[in-house]
């Protein structure tokens, strides 16, 4: 749904309003953030002309490049990231840091912005300027992250105690591929992150006030970047395991015809020379020659059969 909103404050309390002509009729700084979710080009127009800044299209929001991703100017900050959706479906998000205001450019509607502004509405003290909502969202987002790979960490440890060699099929094998593309999208999405907070850091316009919550926020973030990596690991665990199932079943399988094979192969060796067509052949004249043939195909399946179980072959 198209929604601007603008948060100013006013008697020391946040509200809202969803007119850009009521961002030009009013000081521009008691305005904190400006959320454009999926606006047409005409808004986006305005708030340039009006507030001197640049909003990138969707196609430049998720260049992959670094200098696309993360960057600072005299007076401006602009951080691009994708938002995993519930579906894990990447969502682009613009965020523009001027003058103490926040804009950010979506097309989506966002749990983490969602809960973002009931924060805000909560505790407005601690939302005196933009940085501070940019950091709130983020807290929140990587909150979120942190709650997906939770579950991703209990889907893969329900496959791994329902593996078993009767369930190593093609759908087990594509499970576990599933899991691999999401385990990969949310650490790509975590180290994402973490470029954008590392350089945050680094940089002047940042309110010094709030460097302790971003250094507490790249702890957090690494610590979801090992949690990925050691998902990742279980799922290459669970990889080698249904391989190492298969080829036991098709070990199985060949060691059956294998065993099958060897014990009709003196059976047929024998009605092989009983089927040849030489005039000279002695046997022919037995009188009970068929029945004597007979008993040497089934003593040389025992024989074989009672080498096999010593052996402990079957």
């Amino acid at each position: 749904m198209s929604e601007v909103k603008l948060f100013y404050h006013k008697d020391n309390t946040i509200r809202i309003s969803r007119s850009i002509d009521f961002l030009k009729a009013n000081p521009i700084k008691n305005f904190l953030w400006i959320d454009l979710n999926d606006v047409d080009e005409e808004i986006e127009y305005q708030l340039e002309d009006y507030l001197k800044i640049y909003i990138q299209e969707e196609e430049e929001m998720v260049e992959i490049e670094m200098s696309s991703r993360y960057m600072e100017t005299v007076d401006s900050l602009v951080v691009n990231m994708n938002f995993i959706l519930s579906n894990y479906e990447r969502e682009p998000v613009s965020f523009i840091l001027k003058n103490n205001i926040l804009i950010t450019v979506r097309g989506e509607d966002l749990i983490s912005f969602q809960e973002t502004i009931i924060k805000m509405f909560a505790n407005p003290r601690n939302f005196t300027t933009g940085y501070h909502v940019f950091l709130a969202l983020l807290e929140t987002r990587i909150e979120m992250d942190a709650d997906m790979i939770e579950k991703l960490t209990q889907q893969i440890t329900t496959l791994s105690n329902s593996i078993s060699i009767k369930e190593a099929d093609e759908k087990l094998l594509m499970e576990i591929k599933d899991l691999q593309e999401k385990t990969m999208l949310l650490r790509e999405n975590v180290i994402d992150k973490q470029r954008a907070v590392t350089n945050m850091l680094k940089s002047e316009l940042i309110p010094n006030e709030l460097h302790a919550r971003l250094t507490i926020l790249v702890k957090d973030i690494n610590s979801l970047f090992e949690h990925t990596r050691f998902c990742f690991d279980r799922l290459d665990y669970l990889q080698d395991t249904f391989l190492a199932y298969v080829n036991v079943e098709q070990n199985k399988i060949i060691k059956m015809f294998t065993v099958i094979s060897v014990i009709f192969m003196p059976p047929t060796l024998i009605a092989s020379i009983y089927g040849m067509n030489f005039k000279i052949m002695p046997e022919l004249d037995w009188e009970y020659g068929y029945l004597i043939s007979i008993g040497f195909m089934v003593l040389s399946v025992s024989v074989i059969l009672y080498v096999f179980k010593r052996k402990k072959w079957l």
